[in-house]
């Protein structure tokens, strides 16, 4: 499937999409939100795709926002449909995906671009990278599950300083905040995040499943994380991939997951 507003490139057992508006600084517009839900879908549905990696195109911009041109005259309901949409096609989309995604921040990523990355299950930036959730500046909120998993992510303290001073934050700073898990140069960003991507290759993607599922559960209302962990761990050994994780550690040799 061809975009208009993505690149997706191939690098062994991984995809690397890239958001390629240039022009804009990558800004999310409803069209680039169903591409990306429509790539995202695509590839978790391929089997020989462990790992995805988001980035975003030139050495500027990751994402630096939503496209505030396409919603600058909506009314209320129209901005309540906005989120609600966002929300169900690409930003819990994302983070409930079965295959892991990781956020290959390389510049600038604001409002709408930040609640990306903190959608995907982790996330690493280059040294360059600037992060801020500015809507409070435009008389908005986040409204792209910012106010939650900010939070989540670097305490409520922290969250509410940047969401109400509208801040941005360098690499280093969101490094220690807990909100990305690397820092590397522009020029290493996505080999290093293809490294980690070869780590969890050599796991079962079956139980790397199950696991993004028990963890999102334990952030849920009304959800009891423990109860979903015992579950999720007993289904695991109904798996082909547990039948084969265990022979091979009984005969000292390397796994061959079949994913199922």
């Amino acid at each position: 499937m061809s975009y208009k507003n993505l690149r997706i490139d191939y690098d062994d057992s991984f995809a690397i999409i890239t958001i390629n508006r240039p022009k804009k600084l990558n800004a999310l517009n409803s069209e680039t939100i169903q591409e990306l839900h429509e790539a995202f879908e695509e590839l978790d549905s391929e089997k020989e795709t462990l790992v995805i990696v988001l980035t975003g195109s030139g050495e500027k911009a990751f994402v630096a926002g939503a496209d505030i041109s396409e919603f600058s005259d909506y009314t209320v309901d129209e901005g309540v449909q906005l989120a609600v949409k966002g929300h169900k096609i690409l930003f819990d989309f994302i983070e409930n995906l079965s295959t892991p995604v990781i956020a290959a921040i390389n510049g600038f990523a604001l409002g709408g671009g930040l609640e990306l990355a903190m959608a995907c299950h982790f996330r690493v930036a280059s040294d360059n990278a600037k992060m801020g959730l500015p809507e409070v500046s435009l008389g908005l909120i986040p409204g792209y599950g910012g106010t939650q998993r900010l939070p989540q992510l670097i305490g409520k303290g922290r969250a509410m300083e940047m969401i109400m001073t509208a801040s941005m934050i360098n690499a280093e700073k969101a490094l220690d905040y807990g909100l990305i898990n690397h820092v590397v140069s522009q020029e290493e960003l996505l080999d290093f995040s293809l490294e980690i991507a070869k780590k969890i290759a050599n796991n079962s993607p079956v139980a790397i499943a199950h696991a993004i599922k028990v963890v999102n559960a334990g952030f849920k209302t009304n959800v009891n994380g423990y109860n979903s962990e015992i579950e999720a761990f007993g289904e695991c050994f109904g798996t082909a991939d547990f039948e084969e994780g265990t022979t091979a550690f009984l005969e000292k040799r390397k796994a061959e997951f079949p994913g199922e």
